[in-house]
């Protein structure tokens, strides 16, 4: 099956932003080992990308919890990731994805309407998206880690992105490009395409459940 293909006859798009909008991943690897260095754990930059469409707080908690055994309260990851979000900003603009913008024409032309689900609550990637990508994603379609109670891989990111299209699962089509986004959209049971656009081996988003694979 080809992308185009898997986007014919749908009525909705709903589409992560780090990764497959924006190449800010690497960015965001590195801003979240220095950040780590920090808090004592000796976390690998490249580790991060598996954690990609979690929330900040969720992030911390996991690797808190499996190196030290804590689990910290809302306000101590808030000021841990705001630091994060600091050194992901010095880290400089990520442009946006080569091929992106090509396939939102492509799924605009197939009359779907485009939902942004992203883990993200980066506003200084949010504010970008209506220069980058003008009038595909505006406010009243837009999930972040602000209206969530649970990240990915929890189906809720999806389950409202779906709710802001008007569509059913069976009308819809998820563009993810990392595994904890592949299992949420398939939790929602919707069809999951994986950009595979990091260094994640195609097994990892197999084994995740995603229906469709697509090289960088």
């Amino acid at each position: 099956m080809t992308f185009s293909e898997a986007i014919r006859g749908r009525k909705a798009a709903l589409i992560d932003m780090d990764g497959v909008l924006y190449d800010s991943m690497p960015l965001h690897c590195r801003a979240w080992r220095r950040t780590m260095l920090e808090e004592g754990l000796d976390i690998p930059a490249e580790e991060f990308f598996q954690y990609e469409g979690m929330t900040g707080a969720a992030t911390i908690n996991l690797l808190m919890e499996r190196e030290r055994g804590l689990t910290l309260s809302p306000e101590e990851c808030a000021a841990i990731y705001a630091r994060k979000a600091t050194y992901f900003r010095e880290e400089g603009q990520p442009v946006p994805m080569p091929g992106a913008a090509e396939m939102l024409r492509q799924m605009r032309d197939e009359g779907l309407t485009t939902v942004l689900v992203t883990g993200s609550a980066q506003n200084s990637l949010l504010s970008r998206l209506e220069e980058d990508y003008p009038g595909v994603f505006p406010q009243e379609r837009r999930v972040t880690a602000l209206d969530v109670t649970h990240g990915k891989p929890h189906p809720e990111p999806y389950l409202k992105g779906l709710e802001k299209a008007g569509v059913s699962a069976a009308e819809a089509v998820v563009l993810e490009n990392a595994p904890l986004g592949v299992r949420a959209g398939k939790a929602a049971g919707i069809f999951t395409i994986a950009w595979m656009t990091g260094p994640i081996p195609s097994s990892a988003f197999i084994s995740a459940g995603a229906d469709l694979l697509l090289p960088r």
